[in-house]
């Protein structure tokens, strides 16, 4: 066991040993290294002016990828290197993406500059994009400027960031690798005491062993939320386990039947399987958060936490997704639906966790839809969500109907009396489908809140139905999709 964790900064391995279980990395940069050019803004990772890159080894490659400082926990980084905007400059030469940005005149107060810098960084060493400004804007999509203006930030990351990589950390790619495979020693981390500790078990039976014996621990995965109980409710959690070095907790398995997801897969990595279960759930995911909540969050951890609003939940509910929970004892599965009790109780024992989940594929006589509706478009939490699957005979009646929403309810909740409505509805005939419609007024009673009004959130669960059935009994996405529209020619669109 290490009582230790560590790190690569600059070429160099970093070890600590006063860790606190809550410490966030943001606050160790700025305050005991003293490197201030990372920003604190939002304190939430709604801005991306704390965005720095870790760097982690992903099936034999070096990967860079953008963080939000502010809510990620200082021990969630060992094993990484981490790269801030102090160390992109080499022998008093700017990086090629400071370059772009000085020429092209993308700052003005640069406050914000630093943020998107190292989020263009990593933009510069990510494979296989292309050169687009939609490659750009959904690059950037978590990093706010409030005077530059964006256009010259897009501009300088088309200048900067579709050549191949020729900086200090392409030309050093490969020692640095065989420096983080040193750094994986596969070793339990737990810095403190029974009373106060940050921990990170690297097996499964590690993970169960302790939670048992601390199971008022705080579990975290991606700290996307979490984070923000520290920031902004000001909470304590004496007690952090990290799931982030469990071996194999991050797996993502397709097969014919469907997709394995471990609980610390994050919804980066897990968006090329979903997108191959549905184009719309690649559409979802990539509309969750933003680069640098996708590289951290994780599905696991949306569903673990059972917030009312998750953007995932109602989705794989509709597909019939199954949870996976274990303990130190024994370990079982469940719909995932039945996991949602109520609001902010799950149906988890004590000591016992989530491992994962099973999404299930398509047959050939089911269609899929799914919608998030909220304020904004990108990085916006739902104020409603809806999925619906339907399966139908030849004749186009349904046979079966699974019905989800998020955000109309005190947790992710079917639409029992909807789908029993529809049961028997012909796909070809409108006329079939107004009982569907009446029955969701049975279904949920919403609340009026921040987000959206009841009567708002009844008419647009209405309509989303509607649009699904639209849509599965032949009308072109485009048609009813503002999405498609605006972006045509993008089949995740469609």
């Amino acid at each position: 066991m290490r009582d230790t964790i560590r790190f690569l900064k600059g070429g160099k391995i970093v070890e600590l040993e006063d860790v606190g279980p809550t410490e966030t990395l943001l606050d160790y940069l700025r305050l005991r290294r003293r490197e201030t050019g990372t920003k604190e803004g939002c304190g939430e990772g709604d801005c991306g002016a704390c965005t720095v890159a870790l760097g982690r080894i992903v099936d034999g490659r070096l990967v860079y990828l953008p963080v939000n400082s502010c809510i990620q926990l200082l021990g969630m980084i060992d094993g990484a290197e981490l790269v801030t905007v102090e160390d992109l400059a080499e022998d008093n030469r700017l990086h090629p993406v400071q370059s772009a940005m000085v020429e092209l005149h993308g700052s003005q107060c640069g406050f914000c500059t630093p943020g998107f810098v190292m989020s263009l960084f990593t933009l510069y060493h990510a494979e296989g994009k292309e050169k687009s400004r939609k490659t750009v804007t959904d690059w950037l999509a978590g990093n706010l400027c409030r005077c530059t203006g964006y256009r010259p930030i897009v501009d300088a990351a088309l200048e900067a960031c579709f050549d191949a990589a020729d900086d200090a950390f392409s030309w050093r790619a490969k020692d640095t690798r065989e420096q983080l495979r040193v750094l994986s020693d596969g070793s339990d981390v737990f810095i403190g005491d029974s009373d106060r500790f940050f921990s990170a078990p690297a097996t499964l039976d590690g993970l169960a062993a302790l939670y048992s014996q601390h199971p008022d621990a705080t579990l975290v995965s991606g700290a996307t939320d979490v984070g923000l109980w520290i920031t902004k409710q000001l909470r304590e959690f004496p007690k952090v386990i990290w799931l982030g070095r469990v071996e194999g907790l991050d797996r993502v398995e397709e097969s014919p039947s469907g997709v394995l997801i471990g609980a610390t897969a994050t919804y980066q990595a897990t968006e090329q399987a979903m997108t191959g279960i549905s184009a719309d759930l690649g559409e979802l995911w990539r509309r969750i958060g933003s680069k640098q909540v996708r590289a951290s969050g994780t599905v696991g951890g949306n569903i673990a936490n059972g917030s009312p609003i998750g953007d995932t939940p109602p989705a794989l509910i509709a597909l019939g997704a199954t949870l996976e929970l274990s303990s130190a004892e024994s370990s079982r599965a469940l719909p995932i639906e039945d996991f949602f009790i109520e609001y902010g109780k799950q149906d988890r024992q004590s000591g016992e966790f989530v491992t994962g989940l099973f999404v299930p594929r398509l047959s050939a006589n089911q269609a899929f839809r799914c919608y998030k509706i909220s304020k904004r478009f990108d990085q916006d939490i739902s104020s409603v969500m809806a999925a619906v699957r339907l399966t139908a005979d030849e004749e186009g009646t349904v046979t079966e109907a699974r019905i989800a929403y998020g955000g109309m309810a005190g947790t992710p909740k079917r639409a029992t009396a909807a789908e029993a409505a529809l049961t028997g509805a012909s796909l070809e005939d409108p006329s079939t489908w107004g009982p569907a419609m009446q029955a969701l007024l049975s279904d949920f009673t919403p609340m009026t809140d921040m987000r959206a009004s009841a009567e708002y959130r009844m008419e647009t669960a209405r309509a989303l139905l509607a649009k699904a059935l639209m849509e599965m009994s032949g009308t072109a996405p485009e048609q009813v999709r503002v999405l498609a529209r605006r972006e045509t020619g993008n089949d995740r669109a469609a």
